[in-house]
């Protein structure tokens, strides 16, 4: 019996159901992987959101300090805004 045919079943197998099995198995993991955030993006995402957070906090004191020096600084910020816009 030559090789060939002794082999030509099991490759044939191999190439129709293992061979694209692992293929799909092997990009969906890279996939998963790629997808979530490294450890590295994760921190850079908190070290943001706490600025964010700060940032936040500065404006509310601002504009409770302009709230109570100028009452009416809202009003002119929007008219200012209207003649620059003409």
């Amino acid at each position: 019996m030559n090789p060939f045919e002794v082999l030509f079943v099991p490759m044939v197998l191999f190439i129709v159901i293992v061979a694209p099995t692992w293929i799909v198995m092997h990009y969906r993991s890279v996939n998963r992987s790629s997808s979530q955030l490294s450890e590295d993006d994760r921190q850079a995402l908190e070290e943001m959101l706490v600025a964010v957070d700060q940032m936040a906090d500065r404006i509310d004191s601002l504009e409770s300090i302009l709230d109570a020096d100028h009452p009416n600084w809202r009003e002119d910020a929007d008219a200012a805004a209207k003649e620059e816009g003409r």
